[in-house]
């Protein structure tokens, strides 16, 4: 059963107190990590998406991740409901790709959602997204991050525990693996070992580990973060070894990373982001290297505590000393080659 929203509001006038200028404006960068949604007292569509993408960073594209939205509610198979997010998905594409907005490109990928657990009726499930998403259907997401602590929670709907230990969501795994789609995984520090357990199992489907592998620091975890970074970076070492693991950097900015950038009165400036946020995006470009990383926002769900301009100079400040074309792989190439995105950088890096 749904819950409350475990994100944290999102406050415009709060955001637009923070107006630093942009580091490297002509940079291309493809977002590859964003939800779109309508729900009570929070509505983040292509307009919301469009004036974030506008704050003066070159986003060329952007990939739409699975967020429980627009599911068809007529449909009367539960399975083929997710089918509905897709298609909605792409109409939201088809706007953005009409011209009338300019060269931006918004899910011009799209990672949907379906149960992985369904063993054969998977394959049905697949064809139809492929089949609504207008070419730009790229692979799946399920919910998978779980924590028995209440205090740690990034999902409304509660996931199911061990998820990723279960052999027929292993079975899923490896057919999305056979079709060429990718698999999306958001999973907290504390269940890295499952993650590295079922990317083993699946060496033939690429694996994107959202959000760093969620370092937790709120709930039990609050006062914890050296400990919690230790036993991080030790999984993530193992993880790296994993040539079908990409790693998408971001999602620092939820409730559950515990840094509270949202109590103080002023939105947190990048120089302030970059320096929290480095011992970990550093060790992640350092183990895995820079063609299997990427830069995400993870909106509007980290909007809660940055502001779109904010959180993408603190990428730009932690990559300052990077090579031209390091820079392009973290903020353009990695992405655009996981999803198979039809675009090209215009610009520099």
């Amino acid at each position: 059963m749904a819950g409350r929203s475990p994100h944290i509001a999102v406050r415009e006038d709060w955001l637009a107190q923070e107006q630093e200028e942009i580091l490297f404006p002509g940079m291309p960068i493809v977002d590859p990590h964003h939800h779109l949604w309508d729900r009570p007292g929070h509505r983040y569509l292509f307009d919301e998406l469009l004036a974030d993408a506008r704050q003066g960073h070159r986003i060329q594209a952007t990939v739409f991740v699975q967020s429980r939205s627009m599911y068809n509610i007529d449909q009367p198979d539960e399975l083929l409901k997710p089918v509905g997010e897709v298609e909605f998905a792409n109409g939201v594409a088809a706007r953005s790709a009409s011209g009338l907005y300019g060269s931006f490109r918004a899910c011009a990928g799209i990672v949907g959602s379906c149960d992985l657990m369904a063993g054969d009726r998977i394959e049905a499930v697949l064809d139809r997204m492929m089949a609504v998403g207008g070419g730009r259907f790229r692979g799946v997401r399920n919910q998978t991050a779980w924590h028995e602590d209440p205090a740690i929670a990034t999902n409304p709907v509660p996931p199911v525990r061990g998820l990723l230990l279960e052999p027929a969501f292993r079975d899923g795994a490896r057919r999305l693996g056979t079709r060429g789609l990718t698999l999306d995984v958001w999973a907290y520090h504390t269940q890295l070992a499952e993650f590295e357990n079922l990317a083993r199992a699946c060496p033939d489907t690429t694996i994107i580990l959202d959000h760093l592998g969620g370092p937790l620091g709120a709930g039990p975890y609050r006062g914890r973060r050296d400990e919690v970074l230790a036993d991080w970076r030790t999984s993530m070492a193992r993880i790296a070894d994993l040539s079908n693991v990409c790693v998408k950097l971001g999602g620092l900015a939820m409730g559950a990373g515990g840094f509270d950038f949202h109590l103080s009165e002023q939105p947190p400036a990048s120089d302030l982001l970059a320096a929290a946020w480095d011992p970990y995006i550093s060790f992640a470009i350092e183990r895995f290297g820079t063609t299997r990383c990427m830069f995400e926002s993870n909106f509007p769900v980290d909007k809660g505590m940055v502001s779109y301009r904010s959180l993408w100079n603190a990428f730009k400040r932690l990559t300052r000393g990077f090579s031209a074309s390091e820079k392009q792989d973290l903020f353009f190439s990695t992405a655009a080659r996981v999803y198979n995105l039809a675009v090209k950088a215009d610009g520099e890096f």
